[in-house]
């Protein structure tokens, strides 16, 4: 099979990984890419927002399958330019990527599927914004509608810092806060079938303890042995199965990767966040502890024959990845730091570049996704952070307790509490 992976970041290197690893990928290709991803795959120059320069860079691969990572592109239309060329494609349609490109379609969508979600208002003036934060109450839960690079949304105590933030993206949806611990669900779809992966939990704020600004994470970990047994069967039942079909009676059926961020409430699991593609970081954790070839997987997600696909295998343990982000993220992020002992097995690249002079140099705000496996989550969490202690870059940022709660038995959902 003849696979052309878009993207640049942590994510698709993480795929790549996966993809260069099942048998039947002959040949590996990525645009642009970077230069962890370019150890496994041959790299081309390519706007990934482009849908034309995609759709005839896989033309002139004589690419089999087409596997999109970021979301940007999939809103760009950049899998309907693709499959119009006849080649099989893994990503949503433009119009089934408005899951996540817009909030507020996803929260009607999920209001017409009956979905277990918070409730939320879209509001664009002032009066409205005003009138929502009053009602829901702090915290304040105020998130941009479109894209944001996984930074668009303000969890906050302070009326004045969720009006600010509110007024600085326009369009917004403002939801009341769901208490409970956070879980990430991703599920392979062809639009009809559903096959979940692993679930696995990240880490949103800067800072040890949660604190700090919102980032787009800096960790994750899989899998959760404190999660209620029934977490997965009943996520597909109560969300994801209306979802698909409430996207199916519009004419936009959802085929690619439906990214499920929840919240496990007193009340059972609520939807926070529907996307349309694999979560970053928890693509590194999930894809880790994946057995089954990936390309057969996605390829059978691509052209509709994912009810045929044998069921998913996984190695035992458990994986952690811990994130390196550069000075000053998630603000504006110094780049052009040289980087040291990231070229091992285990640490995925995210924001890195080649110097003229071939030296490793940061080229974003999350730079490295050191990841590891270990026969438990104390094993793993030994084994990323013995890497991450190899990693040389000036400025570097990272969370020291990825995994540690759960380590230490201190995570519980809600509802298992409510229960005694």
């Amino acid at each position: 099979m003849r696979v052309l992976l878009i993207g640049s970041g942590g994510r698709e290197h993480a795929l790549a990984v996966g993809l260069a690893a099942d048998p039947s990928v002959d040949f590996l290709a990525a645009a642009p890419g970077n230069p962890g991803i370019a150890q496994l795959a041959e790299l081309h120059p390519v706007t990934a927002t482009d849908p034309a320069a995609v759709a005839a860079l896989a033309v002139e691969l004589a690419a089999d399958l087409v596997v999109v990572g970021p979301e940007a592109p999939l809103v760009a239309g950049v899998a309907d330019a693709v499959r119009a060329k006849g080649i099989a494609c893994f990503g949503p349609s433009a119009a089934a990527a408005q899951l996540e490109g817009s909030k507020a379609f996803a929260k009607d969508v999920m209001a017409a599927a009956g979905v277990p979600t918070a409730r939320s208002y879209a509001c664009t003036e002032a009066d409205e914004v005003a009138r929502a934060l009053d009602e829901l109450g702090a915290p304040y839960v105020v998130k941009n509608d479109g894209l944001a690079a996984g930074k668009g949304v303000v969890v906050t105590d302070s009326l004045e810092v969720a009006v600010q933030h509110a007024a600085d993206c326009g369009k917004v949806v403002i939801e009341e806060y769901l208490s409970g611990p956070e879980v990430s669900l991703f599920v392979v779809t062809d639009g009809a079938a559903a096959v979940p992966l692993m679930p696995a939990q990240d880490f949103k704020r800067l800072g040890d303890g949660d604190a700090g600004p919102n980032t787009g994470g800096m960790g994750a970990y899989a899998p959760l042995d404190w999660a209620p047994d029934d977490l997965v069967p009943r996520v597909l039942r109560e969300t994801v199965e209306p979802t698909l079909a409430e996207m199916r009676d519009r004419g936009t059926p959802f085929a690619g990767l439906l990214y499920v961020g929840l919240a496990l409430t007193p009340d059972g699991p609520k939807v926070i966040e529907f996307n349309a593609r694999f979560g970053d970081p928890e693509t590194q954790v999930v894809l880790a502890l994946l057995a089954t070839p990936l390309a057969g997987l996605l390829q059978a997600a691509a052209t509709g024959r994912l009810a045929e696909h044998p069921p998913l295998r996984w190695h035992d343990g458990a994986a952690i990845t811990v994130v390196v982000a550069s000075h000053n993220y998630p603000g504006t992020p110094r780049t052009g730091d040289v980087i040291e002992g990231a070229e091992v097995p285990g640490v995925i690249h995210a924001g890195t570049a080649r110097r003229e002079d071939g030296a490793l140099i940061s080229a974003g705000g999350r730079v490295l996704s050191v990841t590891a496996l270990g026969p438990d989550l104390a094993g793993a969490r030994d084994a990323a952070y013995a890497l991450v202690d190899g990693v040389r870059l000036d400025g570097a940022q990272f969370r020291t307790d990825i995994a540690l709660a759960a380590v230490e038995g201190r995570i519980k959902p809600l509802e298992a509490r409510s229960r005694r």
